[in-house]
């Protein structure tokens, strides 16, 4: 029996998939971030092998019986100095090393495309995107919170912070998102924001993003100006797709697939429906589908496509609702 585990690394979370040739899941497992820029890149090795064992063993899979394995990472090939570091740790659990690193980024679009021609939008606690033409590969994005992500949880909740900046000095009128920010943070005075933010532990990534629901919760509740952000969002994510479109030369009049990931697309119709419209403005022929499999299943069948396995159409039917 050939097996297969695909394991989605997030800035939050790390899923872990194992499955048969036939599709049938054979166990699952979730783990903590494998953001190795927040924790370290012993951090990452000793959560990727903890993870990969305890799949492996609740699938009842000798690790040596274990055809093949695909690990998208974030921030991978981002720094060309770790790469074989990374490379390097997932070893603990696969001494065999029957298996590949990339960027998470493969998760997504293998999952939301189902491995085929077309470009997918990742927005989690970071963003970028991700396509393939004709077996020529494109990204786009994801150049690190400080100055990209756009669109993302961490580029909502700062963007959602400097309104509220804003609106406490009096430079943008005061809307429900200032009430939802001290409520959040249990303000007395305004300015406390900065210790709450500069001082504890909010000031990781991961955690930073999660700030990103306070602003959904003020659009929610017709906040204009948050309501902009996703908007403003809908527009970085289009140029994104613009620019991978580009890269992959795919020639004007071609239908091209478009599909998302990330936990910033289930809030609702707030991001998708203004990036729906915006790809209908700028093209017809984008076609915005919804994704057929969730990353960590994109990640298991794209370690299924790399041992040369296709996996059957009713078995990719079955594992949407994994």
């Amino acid at each position: 029996m050939k097996t297969f585990l695909g394991v989605d690394g997030g800035g939050s979370k790390t899923r872990f998939l194992l499955i048969d040739e036939q599709g049938k899941v054979l166990a699952s497992h979730l783990e903590g971030p494998a953001y190795y820029l927040e924790i370290g890149l012993e951090g990452l090795a000793d959560m990727l092998t903890r993870g990969i064992r305890r799949t492996l063993a609740a699938g009842r899979v000798p690790e040596e019986q274990l055809t093949y394995a695909f690990l998208g990472l974030p921030a991978y090939g981002e720094d060309r100095a770790l790469v074989a570091q990374l490379d390097a740790a997932p070893a603990g659990g696969l001494p065999h090393r029957r298996y590949r690193c990339d960027n998470d980024m493969v998760c997504g679009w293998a999952g939301a495309l189902a491995g085929a021609d077309g470009i997918n939008i990742v927005a989690g606690t970071g963003s970028i995107a991700y396509g393939e033409y004709q077996g020529r590969s494109a990204r786009c994005g994801g150049w690190g919170e400080l100055f990209s992500d756009e669109g993302s949880a961490y580029w909502l909740a700062r963007e959602g912070l400097r309104l509220f900046s804003r609106m406490s000095d009096g430079r943008t009128a005061r809307g429900p998102l200032y009430q939802a920010v001290r409520r959040h943070f249990a303000l007395e005075y305004d300015l406390d924001l900065c210790a709450a933010i500069y001082g504890k532990s909010a000031a990781q990534r991961s955690e930073f993003a999660q700030l990103s629901k306070v602003v959904a919760e003020a659009a929610g509740a017709g906040d204009a100006e948050a309501q902009g952000l996703f908007a403003q969002a809908a527009v970085e994510m289009a140029d994104m797709l613009d620019a991978v479109r580009a890269q992959l030369r795919i020639p004007a009049g071609t239908p091209v697939a478009v599909s998302y990931s990330g936990g910033m697309f289930q809030l609702g119709d707030r991001l998708l429906k203004p990036l729906a419209a915006e790809l209908v403005r700028r093209s017809p022929d984008y076609q915005f589908i919804e994704a057929r499999l969730p990353p960590h299943v994109g990640a298991a069948v794209h370690a299924a496509k790399l041992a040369g396995h296709q996996l059957p159409d009713s078995s990719l039917r079955a594992l949407r609702e994994v």
